[in-house]
């Protein structure tokens, strides 16, 4: 996790590890000014986008785990909300232009600070060119998914369930983390 070695207010180096007034976790203040220097988790929104019974994945380009599969989803930018996030994510890594049908999934990754938020989408255009983080990217039925080259157990265990409830018809929306690994149902 990346902490600075000045502050951004004052510029002065004297930043140390304390318990600001107030707060329950501690936090790197600046001893010159008082600025608190906040490390929150970084929020990753995408989506899952289904065609003509099939469902569009992304192979990875870039580190980690490049050749892997993966649903096309990225960090969230300051200024976005989630859905636009995961809108601009899947035009960047797919060529694809979606639109949202609903929120879908909600996965805590605690231990790398990690929030994945992936919606329920449509195809509207597929233009066939994407980005420099995608190697390839291609709508699969399900038994072509490459299941043993999904990026993230996260990922393969969503998709698992999208498709399952594709199949009868109901749709829920879930909430899970990577600590417990228990996902809860919500309707």
């Amino acid at each position: 996790m990346f902490s600075p070695s000045f502050c951004p207010k004052c510029g002065s180096n004297d930043l140390r590890s304390q318990l600001p007034p107030g707060d329950t976790h501690e936090r790197l203040m600046c001893c010159g000014c008082g600025y608190i220097h906040y490390v929150n988790p970084k929020i990753i929104a995408g989506c899952i986008i289904e065609q003509d019974g099939k469902y569009l994945l992304c192979q990875r380009a870039i580190p980690p785990r490049p050749g892997t599969w993966t649903l096309p989803a990225g960090f969230m930018e300051s200024g976005e909300t989630t859905e636009q996030a995961a809108l601009r994510e899947v035009w960047e890594e797919s060529g694809v232009r979606a639109e949202i049908l609903s929120p879908y999934s909600i996965f805590s990754v605690p231990q790398i600070s990690e929030v994945y938020i992936i919606f329920r989408a449509i195809a509207l255009e597929i233009t066939g060119q994407y980005g420099p983080e995608t190697l390839d990217y291609k709508f699969f039925a399900p038994e072509d998914i490459p299941w043993d080259s999904i990026y993230y157990p996260a990922i393969r265990q969503i998709l698992e369930r999208y498709i399952e409830e594709r199949q009868a018809g109901v749709y829920g929306i879930y909430m899970g983390n990577d600590d417990s690994g228990k996902i809860h149902f919500i309707r």
